[in-house]
């Protein structure tokens, strides 16, 4: 009793040296089909590959299913990440602009300190010249 041949196919490519033509339309191709089982095997070219009367894929679903929740998840983690990264820049120029601020008002302070300390010691110049008198 021989065994049913079963009607599932699975796409391989062979060198460009060792291509062969199509068995449908005879032209030069490096696709072939070949069962499951390796027993038997046909050259057939993209453009019957495409045909979807000759041979239409089969799909895992579950496969694409975590193929594209991944892709998602990643599309997600990009964006999460540039979100970041944009917060972190404006922080960073906040923090810079703060520090300006700051730098600025401790130079005025000090310069507000170094008149206040002019003026004390003009005060003290000017006491010493009455004393002296």
């Amino acid at each position: 009793m021989t065994s049913q041949l079963q009607n599932v196919w699975h796409l391989r490519k062979v060198a460009e040296a060792s291509a062969k033509p199509c068995d449908v339309c005879y032209k030069p191709t490096i696709s072939v089909l070949i069962t499951p089982d390796q027993k038997d095997y046909f050259y057939v070219c993209p453009g019957h590959l495409k045909d979807r009367g000759y041979c239409t894929p089969i799909v895992d679903e579950a496969g694409a299913a975590a193929k594209k929740k991944k892709e998602e998840l990643d599309r997600e983690i990009e964006l999460i990440k540039k979100q970041y990264e944009e917060k972190m820049k404006k922080r960073r120029k906040s923090k810079e602009q703060k520090q300006k601020d700051k730098g600025k008002e401790n130079g005025k302070d000090e310069k507000h300190e170094k008149s206040n300390d002019d003026d004390k010691d003009e005060d003290e110049k000017a006491e010493k010249e009455k004393n002296d008198q």
